[in-house]
């Protein structure tokens, strides 16, 4: 889908069809538009670091692993095709998440329902144990580089940059839809289908609820929220709609990956340039709650993969107008600053 195709499509679906809200009353969308500074945990993009030198004032979230060095040397297309430069490190917002049961629910564009005129990703619920669990999650991914619009770091050239842009919806993608279509993209799935690979899962969710940092190598586990197979909507069971949420924005992150639309920026590696990794790095990532209530400080506030969300739900949603979610995504970057 090319960038044009999909704003003449958004246009058409906001001028034609505004009057959705009331054919979908009985499901009606809710959100915000997220205030790029007063909805942003600033003290998510602790620590800072230079070579393995912590430098920053704040922040107690641990970090990933950074280079050893201070120095850094890249190669260059030009005259004089090696440059010295600071190895730095940083975190920083990239993305947005919206995360609905509500299909075409714009959580952070203000709670926008559009309605296409054709059944497309409307997959029902299940009534398990005397309530509506699991279903299919919607996830719309948004192009939100936050600091290099506000110019908040000298060196742009470390900084992701961009316009803001909706780069991804789940209700156009069949296989987020489909449980046996998402084998497309993970075969290997199979190899996890089982009790033992998803009992390994526990020791990842006490392990980065207790420490803040995941078992290495445990990509299959999304710690205290479940198995990131299959890599779609299809949460079967939600214990919380923050819990259930957070899954679907951790699958469609490490689906971005593995259709090598998303990058490797943190470690020695991608000091220079990020790495394409189909195996999500899922360490590098923070998910801050936006919407509905935006989550800016105090325990729990950007979390790794997996941390179990009890300790900072609490207040976070609210029945029937506070069950749609939002989410910005921070990610750890390391830099050769020049």
């Amino acid at each position: 889908m090319t960038r044009r195709w999909l704003a003449v499509l958004m246009t058409s679906l906001v001028i034609g069809l505004t009057g959705a809200g009331a054919s979908h009353a009985q499901s009606r969308c809710e959100g915000g538009f997220v205030n790029p500074i007063g909805d942003i945990c600033w003290d998510c993009m602790f620590p800072l670091s230079v070579g393995g030198l912590q430098v920053s004032l704040s922040g107690n979230a641990p970090d990933t692993d950074n280079p050893t060095l201070p120095i850094c040397l890249c190669s260059m297309p030009t005259p004089p095709f090696v440059r010295m430069g600071i190895a730095v490190g940083f975190w920083e917002p990239i993305r947005l998440l919206d995360v609905s049961k509500r299909p075409w629910c714009f959580v952070n564009l203000g709670g926008i329902r559009l309605d296409p005129g054709f059944d497309i990703g409307d997959k029902g619920r299940t009534f398990i144990d005397g309530r509506w669990s699991g279903g299919q999650y919607h996830v719309h991914y948004y192009v939100y580089p936050l600091f290099y619009w506000l110019e908040l770091l000298a060196d742009a050239a470390c900084l992701e940059r961009g316009q803001f842009d909706i780069a991804y919806i789940s209700e156009l993608d069949p296989l987020w839809q489909d449980d046996e279509l998402s084998y497309l993209i993970h075969p290997e799935s199979i190899l996890f289908g089982n009790l033992l690979a998803q009992a390994a899962c526990v020791a990842d969710c006490a392990t980065v609820t207790t420490t803040g940092r995941n078992v290495p190598g445990m990509y299959w586990c999304a710690g205290c929220h479940g198995s990131i197979y299959p890599m779609n909507g299809n949460i079967q069971r939600d214990a919380t709609r923050v819990q259930g949420a957070a899954l679907a924005a951790e699958r469609m992150v490490y689906k971005m990956h593995r259709q090598l639309l998303a990058y490797r920026t943190s470690g020695s590696a991608a000091l220079c340039q990020r790495q394409l990794a189909p195996i999500w790095p899922r360490e590098q990532y923070r998910f801050q709650l936006v919407n509905p209530n935006p989550h800016v400080s105090g325990p729990g506030t950007c979390p790794r993969v997996g941390v179990s969300t009890v300790i900072y739900e609490s207040g976070r949603t609210w029945p029937a107008t506070g069950e749609d979610v939002g989410f910005l995504l921070w990610r750890k970057r390391n830099c050769c600053a020049f």
